[in-house]
């Protein structure tokens, strides 16, 4: 009976889980019933891009962890995506000040990996040989250096903003660019974002961007 309340469902980038955690026990109730749904079709999952749906309030920082370490181990997932049924449902982030957000107050330092389903702002420097992942928009209060992600969800509605944009490598849900080679920079707040197929940089306006 419990199976009947998850619901595996294909999409273009991969697959969306639905969790009700209403209907389990708990959360251990709730992956044994996961696990044993997704076993059937394991040799489909390699690789692919899994968004998982449900309530995220039933779910501690532990039991995420959890979560992610089985579906990367066993069904070797590429990437994992974490929505709330409760405030977005199938909604993806479309906007800067859409969906959660993940502030961090410090430079990300080279060799530093840092990963979020929903949007992340920084409030310092990305600095060379970090990486910067979000599922929505990623806002840097300091130059930004390093290698960024953002609509890693396939969200291409995302935006990448920094006070001064200067990543190695610059991807934007499918698309990715590399920086040119240019001795000058601008001294100026810039926002990426994608145009068709092709990343644009321009510079930033609040009455453009908000």
């Amino acid at each position: 009976m419990g199976a009947d309340k998850i619901v595996i469902k294909g999409n273009k980038e991969g697959l969306n889980v639905i969790i009700d955690m209403n209907n389990f026990k708990d959360f251990d109730d709730m992956l044994e019933i996961l696990i044993d749904k997704l076993s059937k079709g394991k040799r489909f999952y390699k690789g692919c891009t899994l968004k998982v749906t449900t309530e995220l309030k039933y779910i501690n920082e532990r039991q995420l962890r959890k979560l992610k370490d089985i579906l990367f181990d066993e069904f070797l997932i590429k990437d994992c995506i974490f929505e709330d049924l409760e405030e977005n449902s199938n909604k993806s982030f479309s906007g800067i000040y859409e969906g959660r957000t993940k502030f961090i107050k410090r430079t990300i330092r080279s060799g530093q990996v840092v990963n979020y389903s929903g949007n992340i702002v920084i409030i310092g420097d990305v600095n060379p040989g970090s990486k910067v992942s979000a599922g929505g928009n990623i806002i840097v209060m300091g130059c930004l250096r390093g290698d960024v992600h953002a609509g890693a969800s396939g969200n291409d509605k995302a935006l990448i903003a920094a006070f001064m944009l200067q990543p190695k490598i610059l991807q934007i849900a499918n698309t990715m660019t590399r920086a040119p080679e240019e001795d000058e920079k601008p001294q100026y707040p810039e926002v990426a974002k994608l145009r068709g197929k092709t990343i644009i940089v321009e510079p930033y306006s609040p009455n453009k961007f908000i």
